[in-house]
């Protein structure tokens, strides 16, 4: 994009709750498009061609309560030609309708049925599907902890290009406990759905058709392993400003990117505390300068502006001492302390949250080693593989409902993967550092430090871990409380998509073969 934006010049929107077309003492019943629509991202850009649902980007906040069950009827009312380049030449796309969708709620502990399982594809009308999983209608139970999930699309082999389209939004499951802890609320907690887009001129998204450097073998479109954006967008703004009182205020911030890890922070200099994660309230606040936020991981902050009346505040993402001087991602969005003080703030930050069981104490039926590697196709392009097996390879992990395992990711690529494993919420253990030039040379594991304990702000539950470069991070889960077919994948779309994602299958114990 050729023409320069002026930074923090729209006001933030603030997603609409989006109301149950039916409630009965049963469960709550809702309808939701995936419509092709215009909306305008800024001031001075055209209205950019999105996917969204409810023809919304992003999408209406999912506000439900702890225990009451939700259906969701996911409606695909998409063109038949998709808005975006597809390389259609792995995982038999070619052969398959190019507009596919199967919503995923991240985070949701569903059936397989209810997951968006990605071969549980289906097109416009429900005219097409793509596995056994025959149903656009998805039940919810509703039943874990209160948190902050996400909602977006899993199809195979175009996660990346459905999402950044716009197919995504917030969920939350809200515990009555929370009434009682006196955090700010109403209209003092607000969702930031961070992501970063680039443009056409005209307004319209752009995604590269190819990597930056392509062989003349390559396809045209053909995938590429990363992509970074060169606008921040928050809540669909392009840098936008927010006005706020000199008082508390709740952010559930989610990082639904692609690609990019955001590291946050306040020019004041102020701190976030983070009082809750992927899975819901943490055990003890965090009080931190930054927030290191991997691709659909959620943090759960509160920021005190009481100090700050009048003040312009800047939510910065640091590049790094190597950072191009002509990125300007190094912005996020801008909070204005210039609103009124509406009435005394009564909130607090609690220090002391929620009680988290260690699932150390229990029983620990396997440990799995799972590689992090990377590779190359038939064509030479870069090719991310877990454990060195394709999506397509045959199922290997395959926990017991009921049973606690520990995963090790070791990671033997020379960048940061998050991992997501669908169906349960994991407890960080540890990460220990390892010679990665020595594992080139011989493939020996050689430690070059001890194990380090979690970040004071992933003490918690999560269903999404950073798993850095030549480190081993492992994770420890109890698996359940449903069996069938679900998925752990990497969280970076262009290496989910191809070929980082491996199916899972929860099996019942009393039915092993």
């Amino acid at each position: 994009m050729n023409k320069k934006l002026k930074k923090f010049v729209d006001a933030l929107p603030i997603p609409k709750t989006l109301k149950p077309w039916r409630t009965d003492k049963h469960e709550n019943y809702y309808e939701i498009e995936m419509t092709e629509f215009r909306q305008k991202m800024h001031r001075d850009l055209r209205p950019t061609r999105l996917w969204g649902y409810n023809g919304q980007f992003p999408g209406p906040v999912i506000d439900v309560k702890h225990g009451e069950p939700a259906k969701i009827k996911w409606k695909n009312k998409l063109p038949d030609k998709h808005l975006l380049p597809i390389d259609k030449s792995f995982h038999n796309l070619d052969k398959l309708p190019e507009v596919r969708t199967v919503t995923h709620l991240h985070g949701s502990e569903t059936t397989p049925e209810s997951d968006g399982y990605p071969e549980a594809w289906y097109t416009r009308d429900f005219r097409d599907t793509g596995s056994e999983f025959k149903t656009d209608v998805y039940n919810y139970p509703n039943q874990q902890r209160g948190a902050t999930l996400w909602y977006h699309d899993h199809a195979m082999g175009i996660t990346r290009l459905n999402v950044y389209a716009g197919l995504t939004g917030m969920y939350i499951i809200r515990d009555e406990r929370e009434k009682h802890m006196k955090l700010p609320s109403a209209n003092y907690e607000i969702p930031l759905i961070i992501m970063d887009r680039s443009f056409h001129d005209n307004g319209d998204l752009f995604y590269p058709p190819q990597p930056d450097e392509p062989q003349e073998n390559w396809p045209n479109p053909s995938i590429r392993p990363f992509f970074n954006g060169e606008t921040n967008v928050v809540n669909g703004k392009i840098w936008p400003y927010l006005e706020v009182e000199p008082r508390k205020y709740r952010f559930r911030i989610l990082n639904a990117a692609n690609t990019r890890t955001y590291q946050l922070y306040l020019e004041s200099g102020q701190s976030f505390y983070q009082i809750g994660s992927d899975g819901g309230l943490m055990k003890k606040t965090a009080k931190l300068d930054t927030l290191a936020i991997d691709p659909a991981e959620r943090f759960d902050v509160i920021i005190d502006f009481s100090k700050h009346e009048g003040e312009t505040i800047t939510l910065k993402n640091d590049l790094g001492p190597d950072a191009d001087p002509k990125d300007e991602t190094d912005d996020v969005m801008q909070f204005n302390v210039d609103l009124p003080l509406s009435k005394e703030d009564r909130s607090r930050i609690p220090s002391h949250l929620t009680r988290i069981p260690s699932l150390k104490q229990n029983s620990i039926k396997r440990i799995r080693n799972l590689k992090l590697v990377g590779s190359t196709d038939n064509l030479g392009r870069p090719l991310l593989l877990l454990d060195n097996k394709k999506w397509l390879d045959p199922v290997t992990e395959t926990p017991e409902r009921g049973s606690t395992e520990v995963w090790s990711f070791i990671n033997v690529t020379d960048f940061t993967h998050p991992m997501h494993i669908h169906l349960i919420q994991f407890q960080v253990l540890d990460r220990q550092p390892f010679d990665l030039n020595r594992y080139n040379k011989d493939g020996k594991i050689v430690f070059t430090g001890p194990a380090k304990p979690p970040e004071p702000n992933e003490k918690s539950w999560k269903d999404t871990v950073a798993a850095p470069s030549g480190q081993i991070t492992r994770v420890i889960a109890k698996f359940g409380p449903f069996t069938g077919d679900y998925v752990w994948h990497c969280h970076i779309l262009e290496h989910e998509d191809y070929d980082m994602m491996r199916p899972m299958r929860v099996i019942d114990p009393d039915k092993r073969e």
